[in-house]
C-alpha cells in the first residue's frame, strides 16, 4: 500500500497581505476554511517573534474555529513555547528565525543548539504536542534530531527548489537520501519550502515522506485563479507522483 501522502498549507501570506493594509482582510481563517474545502489535510501558520504576518489572534482563531490539525511553525524561545502551551496545537515545528531574513532561510543548527531544543522538545512533548524540528536534508542533522528527542522531522526544500534545473537532481538526491535515513532511524520525515506545482512531483514520489507543507506559492497562485483551484491542482500533482512512484493508481 502506498504511503499516504498529507499535504499542509500554509496560510502565513494571506496574513501578509492583510497586514499590508492592515483591517481584517483577506483573513487567514477564512483561507484555513477553504484549504479544508480544497482537500488540505492540516494548516501551517508560523508566528514570528515579530509578527510580520500571523498573529496572535489568528492562532487562537485558528485553535478555536477549524477542524484540521494545526502545525504551529515557531522558534525555540521562551515565549513561543509559552504561547504553544498555552493553546496546545496538534503539532510545533521548531525552526530558525532571524529578524532581517525575509522568509526561512535554512534548517535548525541541530549540532549546535542542541540543550536549548532538547529542553523546549521535552515540554512539547510532555503536553501532548507532535514536535517536529525544520532541518537540512544531512544524515548528521537527522540523527542529532533523533539524539535531541524530536519524532518528527522537516527537510528543508528550498535549495532543490531554487536550483537551476540542470543542477536539481543534485539537490534531490540528498532530499532522497534524507527521507530514506529517516525512516531508518524511526523518524517521520516532512517536506517543504518553496515547492511549487513544477517541483513538487518528485518530491512527493519519495516513499518515505509523510507530508509536504506548501503556502508562499499557493498564496501566489490564488491570485490568479483562486485558492481552492491552486489547492486541488497541488493535491492532484502529489498525489499522481506518489501513485507513479508506488504503481498504484492515484484515486
Amino acid at each position: 500500500m502506498t504511503r499516504i501522502l498529507r499535504l499542509g498549507v500554509n496560510i502565513d501570506h494571506v496574513a501578509t497581505i492583510r497586514n499590508a493594509r492592515g483591517g481584517g482582510h483577506p483573513d487567514p481563517l477564512r483561507a484555513a476554511k477553504a484549504a479544508a474545502k480544497a482537500g488540505a489535510d492540516g494548516i501551517t501558520a508560523h508566528l514570528r517573534e515579530d509578527r510580520r504576518h500571523i498573529g496572535d489572534d489568528d492562532i487562537t482563531r485558528l485553535c478555536r474555529d477549524i477542524d484540521l490539525p494545526l502545525n504551529l511553525e515557531m522558534a525555540a524561545i521562551d515565549e513561543m513555547l509559552e504561547i504553544a502551551l498555552r493553546h496546545k496545537p496538534h503539532a510545533v515545528c521548531l525552526v530558525p528565525e532571524k529578524r532581517q531574513e525575509r522568509t526561512t532561510e535554512g534548517g535548525l543548527d541541530v549540532l549546535g543548539g542542541g540543550d536549548d531544543l532538547a529542553s523546549v522538545i521535552q515540554a512539547l512533548s510532555q503536553a501532548g504536542i507532535r514536535v517536529s524540528l525544520f532541518i537540512e536534508p544531512d544524515v548528521a542533522h537527522l540523527d542529532a534530531a533523533l539524539a535531541l528527542g524530536a519524532p518528527v522531522v522537516e527537510l528543508h526544500t528550498g535549495a532543490y527548489c531554487d536550483a537551476p534545473i540542470d543542477a536539481r537532481s543534485t539537490q534531490l538526491d540528498r532530499i532522497v537520501a534524507a527521507a530514506a535515513h529517516a525512516d531508518r532511524i524511526g523518524l517521520e520525515c516532512h517536506a517543504g519550502h518553496g515547492l511549487t506545482f513544477d517541483t513538487v512531483g518528485p518530491v512527493a514520489a519519495i516513499p518515505t515522506i509523510f507530508e509536504l507543507n506548501i503556502g508562499h506559492f499557493l498564496v501566489g497562485e490564488a491570485i490568479f485563479g483562486g485558492l481552492e483551484s491552486a489547492i486541488k491542482r497541488m493535491r492532484s500533482l502529489m498525489d499522481k507522483s506518489r501513485a507513479e512512484a508506488t504503481g498504484e493508481r492515484s484515486a
